[in-house]
C-alpha cells in the first residue's frame, strides 16, 4: 500500500468519525432531530469499516496512528464548521501528533 493511499484512508476515516460524532452532537445537543443522530451513527459505522482497509494488520498500530490524525482533524473540523480558531499551542500539538503518525505508520521496519 502506498503512503498516499494510506494517508487518504486516514483522512476519510477522520471525516467519517469526526463528522459522525458532530452529527450526533448536532442531533442531540442542538436539537436537530433523530435524522441527524441516525446519519451520525451510519458515519461512525462507516469509519470502523474504513479503518480495516489499511494494509497493516496490527489493529493497535492503526488505531494509535489514527489518533494523531483525529487530533489534527478535529481542530480542522472545528475551524471549518464551528468557527474555532486554534492558538499556536493547538497547532504545535497537532503537528506533534501528525509527526507521531508518520513514525508509527511509515518508519522502516524489518520484516
Amino acid at each position: 500500500m502506498t503512503v498516499l493511499r494510506s494517508a487518504l484512508l486516514f483522512v476519510l476515516a477522520a471525516v467519517l468519525e469526526i463528522g459522525g460524532a458532530w452529527l450526533v452532537w448536532q442531533g442531540v445537543r442542538e436539537h436537530r432531530g433523530w435524522a441527524w443522530v441516525g446519519a451520525g451513527v451510519v458515519a461512525l459505522g462507516a469509519y470502523g469499516f474504513v479503518a480495516t482497509l489499511q494494509q497493516d494488520a496490527n489493529f493497535g498500530r492503526i488505531l494509535a496512528a489514527y489518533g494523531g490524525v483525529f487530533v489534527a482533524g478535529s481542530l480542522a473540523w472545528a475551524m471549518a464548521l464551528d468557527g474555532y480558531r486554534p492558538d499556536r499551542y493547538d497547532v504545535i500539538g497537532a503537528l506533534v501528533c501528525l509527526a507521531g503518525v508518520v513514525v508509527i505508520m511509515y518508519a522502516p521496519r524489518g520484516t
